[in-house]
């Protein structure tokens, strides 16, 4: 896809940028946060609030399971919030620096039953081996996904978590195959050639790995990462799933100096690539 970035100078950029974000955790909350809490309401679950017009805004799925946005408001974090705001922020500010691409650079999370979920064709989904599908986001998602949408799914490690992903997903599309993507898949190559599926660990098992060799991975069944992926009729992927690694935990340490680069190089690579795989497809 035309010019490609050096890798260096590309992530030299991205920890200028991150390291520069001064990304605070939440903006100030509304007026019905739990007093005392340690999540604040953030302002855009506000239903007063407008939404500004953007070309791209990265979606992220609320689901049951975790107690919806309910859990959030109590204090709370749901699986569906985990790197919740600063993953989804930093990533939105590298991404503007990368691609010429008019983002919306904060949060962004929407029901999967909210009918204006179809307004946003950009749509991220984590820790899915907790989801547990109310109808109507099944419905919500199935309608989705055929009008076009693309999904990413991530961070979710180990054969139990897949299973609960694969029982999901069924309900929601069923009899489509998941398979492993190609190496030759555009995803791989859209921005950034990716030969490698790289295991991206969360913070923790990251800087050990990086002191001391402690495994990547998240337990028995989880030491190979991969990409698989969901066709729509046209043969196009509509539904990108990443399985034992954690994109977004890469995303939200990128400045932390004991996370090593080499993950969250790789993760921003996938994220930026999928992007555009997602808004050209």
């Amino acid at each position: 896809m035309g010019f490609k970035f050096p890798r260096a100078a590309v992530f030299g950029l991205v920890m200028s940028v991150v390291l520069g974000a001064a990304v605070p955790l939440f903006r100030s909350g509304a007026a019905d946060a739990p007093a005392g809490s340690p999540l604040s309401f953030p302002t855009f679950l506000d239903p007063q609030q407008a939404i500004e017009h953007h070309e791209f805004y990265f979606t992220r799925a609320v689901y049951s399971g975790g107690e919806g946005f309910a859990g959030f408001r109590s204090g709370r974090r749901p699986s569906w919030a985990t790197d919740f705001p600063k993953a989804d922020r930093q990533f939105m500010v590298v991404l503007g620096r990368l691609i010429n691409i008019d983002n919306h650079s904060e949060e962004h999370a929407v029901d999967l039953a909210d009918p204006d979920l179809r307004r946003f064709p950009f749509l991220y989904a984590l820790e899915v081996g907790g989801m547990r599908l109310t109808d109507a986001q099944v419905t919500g998602l199935r309608d989705y996904l055929a009008a076009g949408g693309f999904l990413i799914v991530d961070d979710f490690w180990r054969p139990d978590e897949w299973a609960n992903w694969e029982r999901e997903i069924a309900r929601v599309l069923p009899g489509r195959e998941m398979y492993e993507l190609p190496m030759d898949h555009p995803v791989f190559n859209g921005v950034y050639d990716i030969s490698e599926i790289m295991q991206v660990p969360n913070l923790n098992n990251g800087w050990n790995h990086g002191l001391y060799g402690t495994p990547t991975n998240e337990g028995r069944g989880s030491e190979v990462p991969h990409v698989f992926g969901i066709d729509d009729d046209k043969g196009h992927t509509m539904v990108i799933i990443n399985w034992n690694t954690d994109l977004g935990d890469a995303w939200e340490w990128a400045e932390h100096p004991f996370y090593p680069l080499k993950f969250s190089t790789y993760a921003f690579e996938m994220g930026v690539n999928m992007v555009v795989y997602g808004m050209s497809h």
